[in-house]
């Protein structure tokens, strides 16, 4: 049997994808926008036209708090949810399918810092447990969620599934990692509950096979579940769990329900180890954006997103496929496709990972900004390899602040100008 390429379609459960390239979840920036089905749809319907398989939507907020950036979109009501069917429909008439991913800010929601948002916020961040000393200086307070209120959450997570399948997408995707609210759950570092979803391996990986039970309870058994999972976690002071442990808990995924997973290497922190690349000296020099960090934050909101900027981009430097060996490894431990993503940004590194059983399916993410219709010459052998993402960060800085998603690096706009040209 022969190596499956990137045209080759795909199965994950109840769901079948036309090829191996999808979308990773980026932050869209449509949550502030006045029409967001329309917003959305600028950005996924040209890479559906262009061949993309799967489209996999950024973080999805499932209650009105818990953004970790202005522009995330936050679920209060089904309406909010419907209204987005216009733009899963365009999606699919293009020929691609979509997935939603779902999740919460917990502890690094912008009810933490955000003068805006700490204004009108219900009550304090979530958190699993009381945060270490040494963030209280800069978080403050946070809700430690009581035993019925993460029962509550896992309920929540379940019907807002249900929403996104009734306006038509095509799957879910859970949050697991980037410092989010269930990635903080399966952490050692911010989960140290007694109960039922704290102390072991297995019991802090339980709010999220809970909350695989409460989708199929809700959305159907047959609606497609992923999961986006930090699989090693580093921390400022070195690593905090190794691949060892994110094995672990992709067999518990696996065990679960879940109908693929996408390991990843994350921070404890929220920062561009995420993302990976350099310092973004472009953003951080402009007067707009200074002003916008002293609105939101205050005069120290800057100085300290800057030199978190700083050391990320020197412990994390960009790097091609940089997760090759956390995909690679739980991809050999489970028998779910397992979904490939971080630094990949060749139609060759792409196929060199399905040619090698690496990966069953093949992510790119930031450099659709630059490129919308990029998935065309991925999709095609005879078509110039490569992206024009420089990997500068700069588009990050902006999403944080909830400026509109694109690419903000004027090097790469007069680079694809020249080409065009």
């Amino acid at each position: 049997m022969s190596a499956p390429t990137l045209r080759d379609p795909l199965a994950i459960g109840a769901l079948r994808l036309r090829n191996r390239l999808y979308r990773a979840p980026v932050l869209e920036g449509a949550g502030r926008a006045k029409d967001p089905a329309a917003e959305y749809a600028r950005h996924f319907v040209p890479g559906a036209r262009a061949g993309l398989g799967l489209i996999v939507q950024g973080n999805t907020i499932v209650l009105p708090q818990g953004r970790t950036s202005p522009g995330m979109s936050a679920i209060g009501e089904r309406d909010h949810l419907l209204a987005l069917a216009p733009m899963v429909r365009a999606v699919h008439d293009a020929g691609g399918a979509i997935a939603i991913q779902l999740g919460h800010g917990g502890i690094f929601a912008l009810e933490s810092w955000h003068r805006e948002f700490a204004s009108i916020r219900s009550g304090a961040p979530f958190a699993p447990s009381p945060i270490p000393l040494w963030m209280r200086a800069v978080l403050g307070r946070v809700h430690v969620l009581a035993t019925r209120e993460v029962d509550a959450l896992v309920r929540r997570f379940g019907l807002v599934a249900s929403w996104a399948r009734e306006a038509g997408y095509d799957a879910v995707q859970l949050a697991g990692a980037n410092a989010k609210l269930l990635h903080q759950f399966l952490s050692p570092t911010y989960n140290r509950r007694d109960d039922r979803y704290g102390g072991s391996p297995s019991a802090r990986f339980r709010i999220l096979r809970e909350i695989r039970e409460s989708i199929a309870e809700q959305a159907g058994a047959d609606f497609p579940v992923l999961l986006k999972l930090a699989a090693e976690e580093h921390g400022a002071f070195g690593r905090r769990w190794g691949l060892e442990l994110g094995i672990e808990y992709a067999r518990m995924a696996e065990d679960a329900g879940f109908d693929a997973i996408t390991p990843v290497a994350a921070d404890s922190m929220p920062n561009t180890a995420i993302c990976r690349g350099a310092y973004p000296a472009e953003m951080f020099a402009k007067e707009r954006i200074s002003r916008m960090y002293r609105d939101a934050g205050g005069r120290r909101a800057k100085p300290v997103a800057s030199l978190a900027a700083r050391v990320a981009a020197k412990r994390y430097p960009f790097a091609p496929v940089w997760n090759r060996e956390v995909f690679r490894s739980v991809k050999a431990a489970v028998k779910i496709p397992v979904f490939a993503v971080g630094g990949i940004r060749t139609r060759a590194e792409a196929e060199e990972i399905l040619a090698r059983g690496e990966a069953d399916l093949v992510g790119v993410g930031r450099p659709f900004y630059a490129e919308p219709e990029l998935a065309r010459r991925f999709l095609d052998d005879t078509a110039p390899d490569g992206s024009a993402c420089e990997n500068s960060n700069n588009c990050v800085v902006a999403q944080m602040l909830g400026m509109p998603a694109a690419c903000y690096n004027s090097g790469v706009h007069k680079k694809i100008a020249a080409a065009r040209s």
